[in-house]
């Protein structure tokens, strides 16, 4: 049979190979430097605030480990996702295996939810700082954080591997499976009821972010307020360094406030795509679902950016382990905070 010449294949020489829709060189090339530069920055980004966090004895707080943790999965979607996605997305086509297919869905899955889920706990960790900060240190204990940051890492990889691996994800689906399904190809098919958890499970802990976080809003307001106040007529040290560490924890809640608003906008389009498609039959056209995936997987590469550009101390760190300075024996001692 004549095979027809314009249709490009994945796998030239097998049959049911997936098709091939090719950018040009130009286009695969601004694709390649665009993808690479944010699986780079998602790494060598996140190693960053992992070896900030662990390395300088002066971050080594509750919510600090958090952040940490964080960084670890975003680090993780850095290295097993981002580098293969770049490829599939650009080629069209999927070169590593199906075997390797399943695993770097269950690892997208497991270190994305895991993001969510960290997210979530600073932000009830920063509700508490802000509303309670008398009872705070008592209440947020570094036990308190592991536990936070055990249920962050137990829950999204034994769902996505349940998922996965029980071929949950496709039961009754079996025809769309193998209509979708060509070699080359790494379209993972989702049920509907599964679609729904997935949706509720990012939907849940964004809508307590949203709501937690505009209450340390509102609150942060009402102290800078008070804070202006009472400024003007204090002179003892004690009350000016009170107010300098409301106004560290005012910019922290300022900062993760845009660590959220960042995680929503990155999330929303692939989140409401996957719910679009699970009731419409799989109808998004593939450019527009690679949007969706790679604005999703930008994210694991703001959060550093964003604490960059708000923490001093961040930046301070970072000076201090590109220098070098961090192999000396007493780099683990140095002062971060500028008070």
């Amino acid at each position: 049979a004549q095979r027809n010449s314009s249709l490009i294949l994945c796998y030239e020489d097998v049959n049911g190979s997936c098709i091939k829709t090719p950018y040009s060189p130009g286009s695969r090339v601004i694709l390649y430097m665009a993808f690479s530069f944010g699986s780079l920055l998602a790494v060598f980004g996140n190693l960053l605030v992992m070896t900030s966090v662990l390395h300088f004895k002066q971050l080594h707080s509750p919510t600090n480990f958090l952040i940490a943790s964080l960084a670890c999965a975003d680090f993780l979607v850095g290295v097993t996702v981002m580098p293969f996605s770049m490829v599939r997305t650009v080629e069209s086509c999927w070169y590593f295996g199906a075997k390797f297919c399943t695993l770097c869905s269950c690892c997208d899955v497991a270190f994305c939810y895991s993001s969510v889920l960290h997210l979530c706990f600073i932000c009830i960790d920063r509700y508490i700082a802000v509303t309670d900060p008398l009872v705070y240190p008592t209440k947020f204990t570094v036990s308190v954080s592991g536990i936070c940051i055990s249920v962050s890492w137990i829950l999204p990889l034994t769902y996505s591997g349940a998922v996965f691996y029980t071929g949950a994800n496709d039961d009754g689906l079996e025809e769309l499976v193998s209509a979708l399904n060509c070699v080359g190809g790494c379209q993972i098919v989702v049920s509907q009821g599964w679609v729904l958890i997935d949706f509720l499970l990012f939907f849940i802990p964004t809508l307590v972010m949203i709501i937690l976080y505009s209450k340390i809003f509102l609150i942060a307001k009402q102290q800078a307020i008070k804070i202006e106040t009472t400024s003007s007529k204090v002179e003892s040290s004690s009350e000016s360094y009170k107010i300098r560490v409301a106004k560290r924890k005012r910019k922290a809640a300022k900062t993760l406030g845009v660590t959220v608003i960042a995680f929503v906008i990155s999330w929303l389009p692939y989140t409401i795509d996957i719910l679009i498609d699970a009731f419409m039959g799989f109808l998004t056209p593939a450019y527009i679902y690679e949007i969706c995936c790679w604005s999703a997987y930008y994210n694991s590469a703001t959060n550093p950016l964003i604490y960059a550009l708000f923490y001093p101390w961040f930046r301070k760190a970072i000076k201090l382990i590109l220098s070098g300075d961090v192999l000396k024996a007493s780099s683990s001692t140095v002062s971060l905070f500028s008070e």
